[in-house]
């Protein structure tokens, strides 16, 4: 119940991600800065963080929920582009490996959504976004964030 504890806190993060995701073939990669405070809820059953990213012109905020019957955390993502809440990934934590998965839309075609987190030290974590356009057997990085510690854990 306590696996996002270690996000708890503010942090700068080091964004980059691919600007023609599934099949677009381009390769090209933007990367841009990002401000994030992660506070928790629930006595850790649960986390909110909201992200800025001053040179996209964007905010977004996710909600961490922790199921304690299926003892699975579920990953909801919003942003102010489009003030809706995205499909749930839902997984757990396997030492400081997080995976989450779920199904989703892209340009209007359904895919298949992975997330990763890594706990990467006290100061350091990292996230990864994939995409499968198919069946899942094969995926694209499309997204990752590098995040470090700038101030106080919150509380």
């Amino acid at each position: 119940m306590d696996d996002f504890d270690f996000l708890h806190g503010f942090w700068d993060v080091a964004g980059r991600r691919l600007t023609k995701p599934l099949g677009s073939g381009s390769g090209t990669w933007e990367e841009f800065p990002g401000h994030a405070v992660v506070r928790p809820l629930f006595e850790g059953a649960g986390n909110i963080d909201e992200i800025t990213f001053p040179t996209l012109g964007r905010q977004g905020v996710t909600l961490r929920l922790f199921d304690r019957e299926t003892e699975r955390w579920s990953l909801h993502w919003s942003d102010s582009r489009t003030g809706r809440l995205d499909p749930p990934v839902v997984g757990a934590f396997t030492g400081d490996r997080g995976d989450f998965h779920g199904e989703d839309t892209y340009d209007g075609r359904p895919i298949r959504v992975h997330f990763a987190w890594y706990r990467l030290g006290p100061d350091t974590a990292r996230w990864e976004q994939e995409f499968s356009a198919g069946d899942g057997r094969s995926w694209e990085l499309n997204w990752i964030m590098d995040l470090t510690r700038t101030g106080r854990v919150s509380g």
